[in-house]
């Protein structure tokens, strides 16, 4: 039988990176073997579950370009893969357990249990279900059932050890004296997670369970299910948990835990995709930057390593760049529609020259950029009529009745230059400053915080020949009513 993997989410949040990480892990086994990826939804918490969350999945495994061949959208021989619509399945699942043995029904009450629970912690004892119902007649159980009272469903732990190997893990063996006998069907007629998830795993013929470390301590119980229900055990790999630079557990604290946001924040796919596959797997090599499919072709559960992983934002951000940098000015700039459009420009109706100077606009930024948005955010002074000036540069750089007479000179010969180019600009800026007996680069920061608002940018001179001498002149003009009463900067 070819590999048939699973990823099985429950819609009640979206699709946190450990989450991903773990679909991924899965995704990348099935494709490495030419098997079966399985999406399937469990809904059965129908109070927090939701139509938005699912969605919200769904999204998050397309922009991550993890594809499925049976669930959501597709179907497959298997359908449907909502668990909420699988119910009747898992009702008779629990009623051939009790007619086999492995089952029996418990009418105990929450209050009864609480109560014993309660009294056995008074006593500094631990307290596990003492199998009340287990040694109730034939005739008292007739008696509740034809009373219709409440009742779940518990499996009968058996004597002895369950055992399993995990790909990761190796040989794992659990004490079954510490495990006590499961409900496996509630009173309400639900299933619990042990009893759906090993129902499905048998009728969807997996092969391969790869989940999160914090699921070990639940196997055994399901190892023993799948025995009783007379199925082959899939195999399973546990995979490290993700913390954060803390070694504590991900979550909110720490930043964004949804891979939703990080596709706001300018996180491209392919370096999420990169970034997470490090994260608890090594190739075996030094090799960091890898392809989609240089990352099929080197999966291998048996690298994935036993102890956590840490989630490094910066080594994200990182990763980022990488392919920031070896993605065209083009591709980028077919990304950034939306933030464009924000800034009033449509990137489908700019051809020609208009194109051209948006992708080297993009190509300006390209190297100083982590994400998408950073590059979109800086590319505002080229797209809007006004700047945000950053007061501590205009203090710092528009300064002094000096500088405003050099302004106003710099003004009138960037009126003359031509070709208004970076080359033409460079030289005539410095030829004034000499002439002046001004340090350039004095010059050169006035002029920056003024067409750009910020102490920092690109090269001053590129930045001016992408802006054009109209922008600039207005912009310098604007400046010189700024500048302060201070001495510029003169050459010694």
């Amino acid at each position: 039988m070819s590999v048939r993997l699973r990823f099985a989410p429950s819609p009640t949040g979206y699709l946190h990176v450990g989450g991903a990480r773990t679909a991924l892990f899965n995704w990348l086994f099935v494709r490495r073997h030419d098997g079966t990826f399985v999406l399937r939804i469990e809904d059965t918490d129908a109070e927090r579950s939701s139509d938005e969350m699912v969605e919200g999945i769904l999204r998050g495994l397309r922009w991550l370009g993890l594809d499925w061949d049976e669930g959501p959208d597709i179907g497959g021989p298997h359908a449907p893969y909502f668990q909420a619509q699988r119910l009747d399945r898992y009702r008779a699942a629990a009623g051939r357990l009790v007619n086999s043995g492995h089952a029996y029904y418990c009418y105990c009450t929450p209050d009864e249990l609480q109560a014993k629970r309660a009294a056995a912690e008074a006593q500094g004892a631990a307290w596990m279900y003492d199998r009340t119902c287990r040694s109730l007649t034939t005739d008292e159980i007739a008696r509740r059932e034809a009373a219709r009272m409440p009742r779940a469903t518990r499996f009968l732990v058996p004597e002895g050890q369950t055992t399993f190997t995990d790909l990761v893990h190796g040989a794992v063996e659990f004490d079954n004296a510490h495990i006590e006998d499961f409900v496996v069907l509630r009173s309400d007629d639900y299933p619990t997670y042990h009893l759906s998830v090993v129902v499905d795993d048998v009728e969807m013929q997996m092969t391969h369970i790869v989940r999160g470390d914090d699921h070990v301590s639940n196997t055994p119980k399901q190892v023993l299910l799948y025995a009783a229900l007379g199925s082959a055990i899939p195999q399973f790999a546990h995979v490290p948990l993700i913390l954060g630079p803390d070694k504590k557990r991900l979550s909110k604290r720490h930043g964004a835990t949804s891979v939703g946001e990080y596709e706001v924040e300018g996180i491209l796919p392919d370096a999420m995709v990169n970034f997470l596959a490090l994260l608890g797997w090594s190739p075996g090599t030094d090799q960091e930057i890898f392809t989609r499919d240089e990352l099929v072709a080197a999966f291998d559960l048996s690298r994935i390593s036993g102890g956590n992983a840490v989630f490094n934002p910066e080594k994200l951000r990182w990763f980022n760049q990488q392919y920031i940098l070896r993605m065209s000015s083009a591709d980028i700039l077919d990304r950034l529609r939306p933030d464009f459009a924000r800034l009033g420009v449509d990137v489908d109706t700019r051809n020609g020259a208009a194109r051209e100077r948006l992708e080297r606009i993009v190509d300006l930024y390209k190297p100083r950029a982590h994400t998408l948005t950073e590059i979109a955010s800086q590319a505002r002074i080229f797209l809007d009529a006004a700047i945000v000036m950053d007061e501590a540069a205009v203090q710092k750089h528009l300064s002094g009745p000096l500088l405003k007479d050099a302004l106003e000179a710099w003004l009138q010969v960037l009126a003359g230059i031509e070709p208004f180019d970076a080359a033409n600009l460079e030289a005539a800026l410095r030829q004034l400053a000499a002439a002046r007996g001004l340090k350039a680069g004095a010059l050169i920061h006035a002029t920056r915080v003024a067409v750009t608002g910020q102490a920092v940018s690109p090269g001053l001179f590129e930045v001016l020949e992408l802006m054009g001498r109209e922008t600039t002149l207005r912009r310098v003009k604007d400046a010189i009513a700024k500048t302060h009463n201070s001495k510029l900067e003169t050459q010694n």
